[in-house]
């Protein structure tokens, strides 16, 4: 069951990163990103927003694999925190898609880790 977890981790991951971002979000969450939209909505709500929805779906397979809200809680925060620093990261060019996708993956199982070895317990 725990490589059960695992997997969806990833699977958010891939959710949130590809099949429910859509394409202004891609764009706008970048700092010289300057589309009509962009001048409109600051970039840095758009990468919040974009983080928030990373840390919302970790915590709601982490609670769907029956772990309570401090774990959750936890989890979801670190998520977003994460995603936000690699995100911006990537928009700055300090790194390409790879590495961005690499890190993020590596998160995953960070978390998965810290569950796996009881840092994180339900």
């Amino acid at each position: 069951m725990l490589l059960a977890l695992l997997f969806f981790l990833f699977a958010g991951h891939a959710l949130m990163d590809y099949a429910l971002q859509p394409d202004v979000m891609a764009g706008c969450k970048c700092r010289k990103h300057n589309g009509p939209t962009a001048k409109a909505v600051p970039w840095y709500y758009w990468l919040t927003a974009h983080a928030v929805l990373h840390g919302a779906m970790v915590g709601l397979v982490v609670r769907w694999f029956g772990f309570g809200w401090d774990a959750v809680v936890i989890l979801a925060l670190a998520e977003t925190a994460v995603h936000w620093l690699i995100d911006f990261g990537k928009c700055e060019k300090w790194f390409g898609i790879n590495t961005d996708q690499a890190l993020h993956i590596a998160c995953k199982v960070a978390w998965f880790g810290l569950i796996a070895t009881q840092v994180v317990t339900p």
